[in-house]
């Protein structure tokens, strides 16, 4: 597709869903949907961030209520994290791709933070584009967390109440980045699930049947064919004109 003639969204994010009713439907353990899940996720995010123009993409792959699944799929998402995260400090240092995490530590295990705290200052530097691994994530603890920070900075005096306003609280957040301008979410599921919710308080919202692992190049032009034909709007003032 012809990306030049297309409306790009700067910040994408997908709620990957449908990994484990995608083995099941073919007869398979659902590790084996986690595992060709995370082999579509590089495939697709090289290509969203390398392909489209697209300059954030955003990517929910365990939330905080996810640790509540049994004690064998965290413990084998976990590992699958650990391998694919090292995986991916290679691909994405060469194509110059910055790769950040929200979300909070505790209770991620010592090996899967350690590989984060890699590729993270693996990456720093890049340019090329960011890609924020949703890891352990809620968009309540995120604004909770955020507010918490806020209090600390107001008690010990680094900022005082009347500094205190949206675009201050958005640099609270787990990480500094602009909106969403469109949210995805395979399966056919139509609910955001407590995913960057101040954050995508604008968010175009786009929900394919696809499960992830068949959410190709085809179903992501799909989509944004879908969002050029949108008509943005914030609180009644188009997009194009407030952003012209």
């Amino acid at each position: 597709m012809d990306y030049s003639k297309m409306k790009i969204p700067h910040h994408v994010g997908i709620i990957v869903d449908g990994n484990g009713r995608w083995a099941e439907e073919h007869g398979k353990k659902r590790s084996y949907g986690h595992k060709i899940g995370s082999e579509n996720l590089e495939k697709i995010s090289h290509y969203i961030l390398k392909k489209t123009g697209i300059k954030v993409l955003s990517v929910y792959v365990f939330s905080t209520e996810n640790f509540k699944r049994s004690k064998e799929e965290v413990d084998y998402l976990m590992d699958l994290f650990t391998k694919k995260f090292k995986r991916y400090a290679k691909r994405y240092q060469k194509e110059n791709i910055k790769v950040i995490f929200s979300g909070r530590r505790n209770p991620l295990d010592e090996e899967v933070l350690k590989t984060m705290d890699e590729i993270t200052e693996m990456t720093k530097n890049n340019t090329g584009g960011i890609l924020n691994f949703c890891l352990n994530y809620g968009g309540h603890s995120e604004i909770v967390d955020a507010t918490l920070k806020v209090f600390k900075d107001l008690r010990e005096n680094k900022i005082i109440e009347d500094d205190v306003n949206e675009e201050l609280f958005g640099h609270y957040l787990y990480q500094d980045l602009p909106p969403i301008d469109f949210l995805i979410r395979t399966s056919g599921e139509y609910r955001i699930s407590n995913f960057m919710l101040w954050q995508s308080s604008y968010a175009e919202f786009y929900f394919p049947k696809t499960y992830f692992p068949d959410f190709n190049e085809e179903e992501f032009d799909k989509a944004i064919l879908e969002y050029t034909t949108r008509d943005r709007r914030f609180g009644g003032i188009d997009y194009e004109k407030k952003n012209s």
